[in-house]
């Protein structure tokens, strides 16, 4: 038996970033990673996002207080994304004492659905900035400012259209697919830091903020219908896959699908 005092918790004292962290699925990662011990940085476009977060963890977990920081990063330009990815990294690491132990890469923006007929290079490139090539850029750049070895990791995340393709998704569904292959790929360019996919199904977030309850409440009773659990799923259960994914050191490559059970229909 290995020394056993690493699995009790491993997660204390880790240094874990969250991508998108300021909402939705990133922020209740960050959330999780928190309540497990972790030291958490938030990155997101907004800033006043980020310290309306800060303050909504540090209200929860006020012990924990000091254990949480955040910084802006646009990851939706193309001329700058390179050089804000190591701008954020360096930030994440900025006390020179610690790399970090996790990333969490949740960050997205509007999804672009299309008629394939309306597609330009223009529309496709913008589509694919924040959900494809964010996350290519931080994985070129990660291994400089994180602990290497199998204990570290790095957790992407797609959705289920990349696995259940809809009608006018072809864009949209042509970047959540290539996360499946980007991740094989970076688990071997990479390793043996772990590179894993998480594939979430409708997931009640931030992201239908912009429906009127009454709306929204009509279109989850239609799509959970289908569902084989019969509800749409919540932030904090699909953040224990994040939870799972940074503990399980032999996991890499692996995609993780979360999703109320709606591909079996």
């Amino acid at each position: 038996m290995t020394d056993q005092k690493k699995y009790t918790n491993k997660l204390a004292g880790a240094r874990v970033l969250v991508i998108g962290g300021s909402s939705g699925l990133g922020f209740t990662a960050a959330e999780a990673s928190l309540e497990h011990g972790a030291i958490v940085i938030i990155a997101s476009s907004s800033q006043s996002r980020i310290d309306s977060a800060i303050q909504r963890l540090q209200k929860s977990y006020p012990s924990s207080s000091s254990q949480v920081s955040g910084q802006a990063c646009d990851l939706s330009n193309e001329a700058e994304l390179e050089s804000n990815v190591q701008k954020l990294l360096a930030f994440a690491t900025s006390d020179g004492s610690k790399r970090l132990d996790h990333i969490i890469y949740t960050a997205g923006d509007p999804l672009a659905m299309m008629k394939l007929q309306d597609a330009t290079m223009e529309r496709i490139t913008k589509a694919g900035m924040v959900r494809f090539f964010g996350p290519l850029m931080v994985a070129k750049h990660a291994p400089a400012y994180m602990n290497p070895g199998p204990a570290s990791s790095i957790v992407l995340t797609t959705g289920s259209v990349s696995q259940k393709p809809r009608p006018d998704w072809t864009v949209v569904n042509s970047y959540a697919s290539g996360l499946h292959g980007m991740c094989r790929g970076l688990a071997l360019d990479l390793k043996p830091l772990r590179v894993n996919l998480i594939s979430p199904g409708a997931v009640d977030t931030e992201l239908w903020a912009g429906m009127s309850e009454d709306a929204k409440a009509g279109m989850f009773k239609q799509i959970e219908k289908s569902m084989p659990t019969g509800k749409v799923g919540h932030a904090e259960d699909v953040a224990e896959a994040y939870l799972y994914l940074m503990k399980d050191w032999n996991a890499t490559g692996s995609i993780v699908s979360t999703n109320s059970g709606s591909l079996l229909v």
